[in-house]
């Protein structure tokens, strides 16, 4: 995995990242969710990016299961204000 340093920091990304849009928001089931996840983080991948409207926060909630024993990784996140 190729990884960048993001922005000014000292943190390095990886240059793919998973996204949750369509699918750990409820598409699909939550082994299916976290097999995907843990290849992803163990194929190099510490970028995921998730949103908290993605399935009313379904998306974020499994991520942070899966996650949190983990580290480091590097989440993005975009919020819609009502």
């Amino acid at each position: 995995m190729r990884y960048r340093t993001l922005g000014s920091s000292d943190l390095q990304v990886s240059e793919i990242s998973l996204g949750s849009w369509l699918t750990y928001a409820g598409g699909i089931e939550a082994d299916a969710t976290r097999a995907c996840t843990e290849a992803a983080f163990d194929a190099g991948i510490n970028f995921f990016d998730t949103a908290n409207v993605y399935g009313q926060g379904a998306a974020e909630t499994a991520w942070g299961e899966i996650l949190s024993p983990r580290s480091p990784f590097a989440g993005s996140s975009s919020a819609r204000s009502s």
